[in-house]
């Protein structure tokens, strides 16, 4: 088995544009998450609560689970509901799995140590009752595709499940030392790590589910947090047939370590890209307060030039300013060269800024608005 992750580790998958570009786009609306936390509580707080029931219900849904919509309140709402049958018990599962990793995601590790009690104690949640609920599977289990006139196909063969354990471990130890060592930005370590958990199929069932879980969990872990307040499960239900084409395809060759893993990488950064796009219609037009954005970039340079070597390139301090524009971070440099609080050297991307010594050497505090009245 030779997997996604395990691929980036040597060196086999180079980053395409349109990867980069989905990248790019999500680093900015992160910025824009941290905005929205600070200036738009009251409207996060209602779109938590819809995102929850949202969650289970479409997870589940596209498993064939469902449930009455008039039980809704009653199965994801009430503190100890009684259920009529097997599928109500599942959604409230979800539910409560969705409440734990909201509630305590830095505590559920994914190392090799723990990950895998993480792991399974997810799948119990969603699972209830049934005997191997937070087990590996036992006995082999290919994925089948069934059609409605009887006749069906097999779609993948999953790792034997004597193998199962030691997947795993291996895809766990492959998560920890991806982030460690930053083989690839920790968004495209968590599309793989969706991707190899898919095929290796760890459990007898309820894998698609535990998936999206672990999906949100190591969105968190990285600080993308906009399940918290959209649903990403509904997205994947509207875009269901898209989600389980670009799957077969990536999956094609895995157990030989042939596949090509990007249609499902950009699946995956396209519904975040999409739940950030709506986290923004939805909460409304939050501007940050005046002289923000210029401080987060006077912050960042400081930050930049007190490393060893004191100085930065253009790129470097984009990087620390998400939501912050290009124009903005280009306009404070420009301010601070002028009074000589920073230099340039060199032209384009490779330019190089470093301390200058004007302002004793100290690039100018961060400009807190007109306090008392015009100074010189």
């Amino acid at each position: 088995m030779t997997s996604t992750l395990r691929q980036f580790s040597l060196g086999q998958l180079a980053i395409g544009p349109a990867t980069a570009w989905y990248l790019n786009d999500l680093g900015e609306l992160r910025g824009q998450q941290e905005l929205y936390t600070r200036q738009a509580p009251q409207r996060l707080k209602a779109l938590r609560e819809s995102a929850l029931i949202e969650s289970a219900v479409s997870s589940n849904r596209i498993e064939g689970v469902n449930i009455d919509p008039q039980r809704l309140r009653d199965v994801l709402v009430a503190p100890k509901p009684l259920f009529r049958d097997r599928d109500e018990e599942e959604v409230r599962g979800y539910r409560d799995a969705l409440s734990l990793i909201h509630r305590d995601a830095a505590l559920l590790p994914l190392d090799q140590d723990s990950g895998n009690d993480t792991i399974r104690r997810l799948h119990a949640l969603t699972r209830g009752q049934i005997w191997d609920a937070g087990q590996y599977k036992t006995r082999d289990g290919d994925i089948i595709e069934r059609y409605p006139d009887g006749t069906e196909r097999l779609r993948f063969r999953t790792v034997p499940a004597v193998q199962t354990p030691a997947a795993m471990d291996t895809l766990l130890l492959d998560w920890r030392q991806c982030l460690e060592e930053r083989w690839v930005p920790p968004l495209l370590a968590l599309a793989a790590f969706n991707l190899d958990f898919l095929c290796i199929h760890p459990f007898r069932d309820g894998n698609g589910r535990v998936s999206r879980l672990l999906w949100l969990l190591q969105s968190y872990q990285s600080g993308y947090e906009v399940g918290r307040y959209i649903s990403q499960e509904r997205l994947i239900e509207q875009n269901k047939d898209r989600y389980y084409e670009t799957l077969e395809q990536s999956s094609h060759g895995w157990h030989e370590g042939q596949h090509d893993p990007w249609h499902y990488i950009n699946f995956v950064l396209s519904i975040m890209k999409d739940a950030y796009r709506e986290l923004t219609e939805r909460v409304g037009d939050v501007q940050a307060p005046r002289g923000e954005k210029r401080a987060q970039v006077m912050q960042a340079i400081e930050h930049l030039l007190d490393r060893p070597g004191g100085a930065f390139r253009l790129r470097e301090l984009e990087q620390l300013c998400p939501g912050v524009s290009r124009d903005m971070v280009r306009h404070v440099l420009r301010e601070q060269q002028n009074t000589g609080a920073i230099l340039c050297t060199g032209r384009g991307a490779g330019a190089l800024w470093s301390r200058g010594g004007g302002h004793g050497g100290k690039a100018l505090p961060p400009n807190r608005g007109n306090q008392g009245g015009n100074k010189s």
